[in-house]
């Protein structure tokens, strides 16, 4: 039983993050200078910052948590980076909800230092999901050239050998991420044929599939570190310690894994 999905991340996620940071800014704004001026009108444009920032900070907070448990590699830096990124995101919201219920009885200074307090942790929180684009590529294709449409594929099959390609599926240095019974397995295509090893870099835990592979070499796409697709030893650091390789048997047109190691 088989079926394909794209978790490269979601595009439209970078683009919605702007929203609750412009709104949330400009509830601070507003209402500090509504504070010192003692204006009615600049409290009321904060109010409607606020109710904007609330919504769209929700909003944005779907898209994320898709890429979280579907995009970021499990067992790695990105994975613990994003759980702060989301903590840290989920307390700022917090902190505006309860301003928000803070200004229905005056505005005070009490307000200001609690949207002070949530604008500094988005900033915080901000820092974090830009590491997450720049240094784990999460909602990135990174791929190099000829490295064709990004595959990839959830088995579930028993047994040994598992059906995971047709012969003529990839072209030379293509990869496809396989999830096996809750493993993440890279199939490749060398110069000498199918070769297929676990997906995850020793050293960060980057996902290779999301890499570049040629001459039969993977490089992971984080620190850079290359491993032999057929040995599975290490070629280049930083990483340490090589990856698991797999067994693959190619008849009958198709491509199957052998998931003993």
């Amino acid at each position: 039983m088989k079926s394909t999905a794209n978790i490269k991340g979601h595009p439209i996620h970078p683009i919605l993050v702007g929203f609750p940071i412009a709104f949330f800014t400009a509830t601070l704004l507003f209402d500090a200078v509504a504070l010192f001026y003692k204006n009615n009108t600049f409290w009321l444009m904060g109010k409607y910052m606020v109710i904007a920032g609330i919504i769209s900070a929700i909003v944005t907070a779907i898209p994320g948590l898709i890429d979280y448990f579907f995009t970021v590699p499990p067992k790695s830096s990105a994975k613990k980076r994003g759980a702060q990124h989301g903590i840290l995101n989920t307390t700022m919201l917090i902190l505006f909800v309860v301003a928000y219920f803070i200004r229905q009885q005056q505005i005070s200074f009490s307000l200001i230092i609690f949207e002070f307090v949530g604008f500094v942790t988005m900033i915080i929180a901000g820092w974090l999901g830009g590491t997450l684009v720049y240094r784990n590529q999460i909602g990135v294709d990174p791929r190099y050239a000829n490295a064709g449409k990004w595959k990839e594929a959830h088995i579930n099959q028993s047994g040994n050998e598992v059906e995971v390609a047709e012969i003529a599926e990839l072209e030379i240095n293509q990869m496809k991420l396989l999830h096996i019974n809750n493993e993440r397995i890279v199939l490749g295509r060398t110069e000498s044929g199918y070769v297929a090893f676990n997906d995850r870099c020793s050293h960060k835990g980057g996902s290779l599939a999301g890499g570049a592979m040629i001459c039969g070499t993977v490089q992971c796409p984080w620190h850079g570190s290359q491993f032999d697709c057929s040995t599975g030893v290490v070629k280049a650091g930083p990483a340490k310690d090589g990856i698991d390789v797999y067994g693959i048997i190619e008849k009958d047109g198709k491509v199957y894994l052998r998931l003993a190691r």
